[in-house]
């Protein structure tokens, strides 16, 4: 992959608050591996799409492998990187490894169906978004309803990549609900539980 066409964050070679440098993430490129290994905000969307845009140029047609270890986070930007791992030609696969949570959750689900992958020792959280709220009456309520919006967007990301109804994943998510990988699998979440890269190459 030609340097030139590299932003600035993916050359640093320094180490930047104990994160992978800039040099790591452009072996990682090379590699055409990304790596969500951190909470979901604006800044990661920025990082990930940027990563997905790249690999696209390069080569349209080659597999992507997005490792997810996640505890969640911003809602729209983690509905930002699903979309744009849906909105990219090339195939991508999922591998969790550690935790997808949260907005995490529709991270991992953004790899096609098939090629969503959990190793074994991986947790899955579903649950309701929340939100501290403070102000006027009139504002709570807008953002109630922005809230409700949200967990009904997640919840239909998760019915639609499961196949499970809707109103069930509502129910589930009602409250924290955690899945271990064999759990996840026959919920849907997960299309198989691998060990070594062998079982997926």
């Amino acid at each position: 992959m030609a340097d030139s066409i590299l932003p600035t964050p993916f050359l640093d070679k320094k180490e930047d608050k104990g994160e992978p440098g800039g040099f790591v993430l452009k072996r990682l490129l090379e590699s055409r591996v990304l790596l969500v290994a951190k909470p979901v905000d604006r800044k990661l969307m920025e990082q990930v799409s940027t990563g997905l845009l790249l690999l696209e140029n390069e080569d349209s047609n080659a597999p992507v492998t997005v490792f997810v270890n996640s505890p969640g986070g911003d809602a729209d930007s983690g509905f930002a990187i699903y979309d744009m791992l849906r909105f990219c030609r090339f195939p991508v696969r999922t591998i969790c490894a550690g935790l997808a949570a949260s907005a995490g959750v529709p991270i991992f689900l953004g790899g096609d169906k098939g090629s969503r992958f959990s190793l074994p020792h991986s947790r899955f959280l579903l649950h309701q978004p929340s939100m501290q709220m403070m102000g006027q009456t009139s504002d709570l309520e807008i953002t109630a309803r922005e809230i409700n919006k949200i967990r009904d967007k997640y919840n239909a990301i998760v019915s639609a990549e499961t196949g499970r109804d809707a109103d069930q994943i509502k129910a589930d998510a009602d409250r924290d609900f955690w899945l271990a990988p064999q759990e996840a699998v026959e919920y849907g979440l997960v299309d198989r539980i691998v060990s070594h890269r062998g079982e997926i190459d």
